[in-house]
């Protein structure tokens, strides 16, 4: 099984999905890590040197490597990685896959942003004052992908174990 963790940027994704996979006896796997070794560059680079759609066609095409050739994994996707393309779909669609959507206020994700910009291509240049209505506005489109998923969490008021607690009580 493949336990794929989804949300927007800054919802806990990594955070979870380690402590997660320990409890599980699974492997963790971060996207954008997976990502950065097959490409030897940073994802900011990517951002930079690639388009928006060459930069889904790869992560796209990760996602797909993933799902094929591992099981017992704990798998982060970047925050926009299931709204492109048939990324969600696949994912839906395999037997061997349950998603988790990681499903944060954007109070909660304006907090936890504010101080990580430089590190988030997206967020990078947007100015503090105007940071919670790029999320909110975000949020709200890519909320028709993050609702499919088979399982949510809200994690905007609860320790990181307690999420742990809910995905793993789900999966039995």
């Amino acid at each position: 099984m493949i336990v794929v963790l989804l949300g927007y940027m800054g919802s806990g994704k990594s955070s979870v999905g380690k402590p997660l996979a320990n409890r599980l006896n699974f492997t963790f796997l971060d996207l954008d890590c997976y990502i950065e070794n097959q490409h030897a560059t940073s994802i900011l680079n990517l951002f930079e040197t690639k388009s928006a759609l060459e930069f889904r066609q790869i992560e796209r095409k990760a996602v797909f490597e993933i799902c094929k050739s591992h099981s017992n994994l704990v798998l982060a996707l970047g925050g926009g990685t299931p709204c492109y393309g048939d990324i969600l779909p696949y994912l839906l669609s395999n037997s061997n896959v349950f998603t988790v959507y990681l499903k944060a206020s954007v109070k909660s994700l304006t907090m936890r942003l504010i101080t990580e910009k430089s590190n988030r291509p997206i967020i990078a240049n947007i100015p503090d004052e105007k940071l919670s209505d790029f999320i909110a506005k975000h949020l709200f489109e890519r909320s028709v992908f993050y609702t499919q998923a088979e399982f949510t969490v809200e994690v905007s008021l609860i320790q990181i174990d307690e999420v742990v607690k809910k995905i793993h009580q789900a999966l039995n």
